[in-house]
């Protein structure tokens, strides 16, 4: 088991190692980085849960890069006629987070309050309302925590879907039963309007599913680790980083200028084996 998780460390090593590399050859390009979070300090060994403190100095960089905008503002960046670059004359950066977890309010909100960085959080709205532990531990977040992080001023609320089913594989009747139920949650429990979605799994359904998305809200996003240019970007499919806990600072500078887009490509082709007999 020790060989086997040593083999992982390396292979993802290599990998981070030649999508640096690749960067080099790729020309820069403006526009707005979506980064995706997914917990913070939640205590698993999950490459997906970041450490306190590394998150915190990760915030500190976006913060003093000045280029940390809320996704509204993103997505009006990009359907501006003339869209404007940030005050530095780089990308503009959002910050996003997956799912719901109780870290997201516990660990990650304190330190995004601190550093004054605007985030939005997709919840799949089962695991709060049902009060139902996501996958590898994960403690569902409270609405009445959820209302307080609203009240911050910082923190947007999308819809994750209800119960994290991946959408190239239902029906879109069931498609928009998921859909309608986030958003009705969301308005009934918080007071607001889910006005941006993440598909589960970053994985987008056939076209009369993609249909229903457009038709509820103002942005939908996907995988695809890289800049979301200013000139051409549909924000029905934007382009998110994964932050993980092997990117370190290092890489996690790369994914913040938008680059490692081959990292990217290696990923979805694994998961391609890895969920195709899964639903959720």
């Amino acid at each position: 088991m020790r060989v086997a998780r040593r083999a992982v460390k390396s292979g993802r090593l290599a990998v981070k190692v030649a999508s640096a590399a690749a960067d080099r050859w790729r020309p820069a390009v403006a526009g707005v980085v979506v980064l995706l979070y997914h917990r913070v300090g939640g205590g698993s060994t999950l490459e997906i849960d970041l450490d306190a403190e590394r998150f915190d100095e990760q915030i500190a960089a976006v913060a003093a890069s000045g280029r940390a905008v809320s996704l509204g503002a993103a997505v009006e960046q990009l359907g501006a006629p003339a869209p404007l670059p940030s005050a530095n004359g780089e990308s503009s950066v959002v910050i996003t987070f997956d799912d719901g977890t109780a870290d997201f309010v516990d660990v990650a909100l304190p330190i995004l309050v601190r550093h004054g960085v605007p985030v939005t959080l997709y919840v799949a709205t089962d695991f709060v309302e049902g009060e139902r532990a996501f996958p590898a531990g994960g403690r569902p977040v409270s609405w009445s925590g959820l209302r307080d992080a609203c009240a911050t001023g910082l923190v947007d609320v999308g819809s994750h879907t209800h119960t994290h089913r991946l959408f190239d594989r239902i029906s879109p009747t069931d498609a928009a039963g998921e859909l309608d139920r986030s958003i009705e949650l969301i308005g009934d429990r918080l007071g607001r309007t889910a006005r941006d979605f993440a598909y589960p799994k970053a994985v987008a359904g056939p076209p009369e599913v993609a249909r229903l998305v457009r038709e509820r809200f103002r942005s939908a996003a996907l995988a695809g680790t890289r800049v979301n240019p200013w000139v051409g970007t549909d924000p029905y499919r934007l382009a998110r980083s994964p932050i993980q806990v092997s990117d370190g600072m290092q890489y996690f500078e790369r994914k913040l200028a938008g680059g490692m887009t081959l990292e990217d490509s290696l990923r979805r082709t694994m998961n391609r084996v890895r969920y195709a007999k899964a639903s959720t």
